[in-house]
């Protein structure tokens, strides 16, 4: 299966959701191919230096280029998990053919509504809050996947 976390720049929120989730997947021997990308993004932008900071502190080297979502993203992916819901919406008006794969995060892990808040040009606590929210809900993720190998 292969994942697309997406957000507004891609130096923040979805280089973190990766990132975390290549860890989350690696913990627990889940086969997975992830990336990320911005809806907004400039090609080859650095990652915020708070999300760096914030995945250092779990021991999760953030090494990471900004990417502007394409075609080749969308067509490629299994699964396509925007940050808000605004950035769903915004997914499938530009990628028409990507409806049935493209939900938020919260909604696809929860089945209900909700943004992951958007730290940039926040403190690191703020960046920390958003990592958190961030592995506690690709963590079920992860375990929903898994759950669906064994079926």
């Amino acid at each position: 299966m292969k994942i697309i976390f997406v957000c507004t720049g891609n130096t923040c929120r979805s280089p973190m959701a990766e990132a975390l989730f290549k860890s989350i997947a690696e913990t627990k021997g889940l086969t997975v191919s992830v990336g990320s990308a911005g809806v907004f993004a400039s090609p080859r932008g650095k990652a915020s230096a708070h999300a760096v900071e914030a995945l250092f502190e779990k021991r999760i080297a953030l090494n990471h280029s900004s990417s502007p979502l394409s075609e080749e993203h969308i067509e490629t992916a299994d699964l396509v998990l925007a940050m808000t819901e605004q950035h769903k919406q915004l997914i499938i008006s530009r990628f028409e053919n990507s409806r049935d794969k493209v939900f938020t995060i919260k909604e696809y892990v929860t089945g209900r509504k909700g943004d992951i808040s958007d730290p940039f040009g926040g403190s690191l606590d703020i960046y920390k809050q958003t990592r958190d929210e961030l592995e506690e809900l690709l963590t079920l993720l992860a375990d929903q996947l898994l759950d669906e190998e064994r079926k």
